[in-house]
């Protein structure tokens, strides 16, 4: 098992190793495993990379985002501006019924409320906007209309692990009751938590995952 030290270290090579990430205005924390990111860097997307690099780090069990976004005075929006950045950002996106979608703007904070037919449409959403210029944060708060079978939907979860190349199915639990889905069981890295849960809320129908999977390193399962 990996010691703290061992982790950090892994973690700020392969923020080093990113691109589109600064590691050098990101700070690092690890407690037990739980990795804490802090710093300030002048984008949004900036701060979603570096979480998503992290999560692919073997050892992290668990991720705080404390890295705060602040833009300089040139590329600084109104929040006006914002919001309206926002509305045409999802009236061009073709997958997005933007009829259905209310959006409020405070303090570069995005809000995104309504209702959509599928899971794809809300992440469609929120992807539309959140490398917006001005764009600090975006609250998803898109709920799903469909009719669900419990039985029919379980299946269709657990057939979508089946087909992924990083999920072993056997190992996880699929508990179906209405609109929400709960996820138990094992697997080895946040990434892979995150992948069951995306694929469990694109079966038509699901409101609400509960995610119970425990993260557990590959010696672990011996």
């Amino acid at each position: 098992m990996k010691t703290d030290a061992e982790i950090k270290e892994d973690v700020l090579d392969e923020l080093a190793w990113q691109p589109n990430v600064d590691e050098t205005e990101i700070g690092v924390i690890v407690d037990k495993g739980v990795v804490t990111l802090n710093g300030v860097v002048d984008s949004y997307s900036k701060k979603l990379n570096a979480e998503k690099a992290v999560k692919s780090v073997v050892g992290v069990k668990a991720l705080a985002n404390d890295i705060e976004v602040k833009y300089g005075d040139a590329y600084k929006k109104t929040d006006k501006e914002i919001a309206k950045a926002v509305v045409n950002a999802l009236e061009w996106n073709s997958s997005i019924p933007e009829e259905d979608i209310s959006v409020k703007v405070e303090d570069g904070w995005v809000y995104l409320t309504g209702e959509v037919e599928w899971e794809y449409q809300k992440s469609a959403a929120k992807r539309a906007v959140q490398n917006l210029m001005g764009v600090r944060s975006v609250i998803n708060n898109l709920s799903i209309k469909q009719d669900i079978k419990p039985l029919e939907v379980k299946n269709l979860i657990k057939k979508a692990f089946e087909r992924s190349a990083e999920l072993d199915a056997n190992n996880i639990t699929v508990i179906s009751d209405g609109h929400n889905v709960t996820l138990k069981g094992k697997v080895h890295s946040i990434k892979e938590k995150e992948d069951a849960e995306t694929a469990a809320y694109r079966a038509p129908g699901v409101y609400h995952v509960n995610n119970e999977l425990r993260v557990q390193y590959y010696t672990e399962y011996a």
